[in-house]
């Protein structure tokens, strides 16, 4: 596609490719951060993003919508990310396979805890604010939720109730939210 002289590409070539750099823009912060955790310097984690970034423009219409792009750019960034280590394979900074398979599970971890964090977030503020307002309250540092619950007004055991559906409301919304985009 992008080969072609400008006047030969299609609009829905250039939606396309609109699409493809949406998609990139929003998850390359992911993919750096992810390969932060296996390569060791800044510079390294650059060049295998540029190259990750290329190599999923080149398969994008290999990439089938309503999948998680995030998933599948990981997962080359992941390979590019071999390869680098190979290249510089007799560099000193270099980690030795079991360190790399620690860094590369440590990274997935984080990957995981920013994924459920973000479906966290959006799933709070579908809550109505009051609601929102009242589990925040009650997770913030050095609360006691007793305190909480006689400051307003209700008994602790009907307190404690509200807490808890409200907690139940929010774990379903992020679980589905998660099972969805891993569909």
């Amino acid at each position: 596609m992008d080969d072609q002289p400008a006047e030969k590409r299609t609009a829905s070539d250039d939606e396309r490719y609109e699409a493809f750099v949406r998609l990139l823009v929003e998850h390359e912060p992911r993919v750096r951060s992810f390969l932060r955790g296996l390569l060791p310097t800044w510079h390294d984690v650059e060049e295998v993003t540029q190259e990750a970034s290329l190599i999923a423009w080149r398969k994008f219409d290999d990439f089938e919508d309503g999948t998680s792009f995030g998933g599948w750019l990981l997962t080359i960034a992941r390979f590019e990310a071999l390869k680098h280590r190979r290249r510089v394979a007799r560099s000193p900074l270099v980690f030795a396979d079991d360190v790399w398979d620690l860094l590369a599970e440590k990274a997935r971890g984080e990957e995981v805890q920013a994924i459920r964090r973000q479906h966290l977030e959006l799933c709070l503020a579908k809550l109505k604010p009051s609601q929102r307002d009242l589990l925040l309250n009650v997770h913030a540092p050095g609360v006691v939720m007793r305190e909480v619950a006689l400051q307003s007004g209700k008994s602790e055991q009907a307190f404690y109730k509200v807490i808890q559906r409200l907690r139940a409301v929010v774990l379903t919304c992020v679980t589905k939210a998660i099972a969805a985009e891993n569909a």
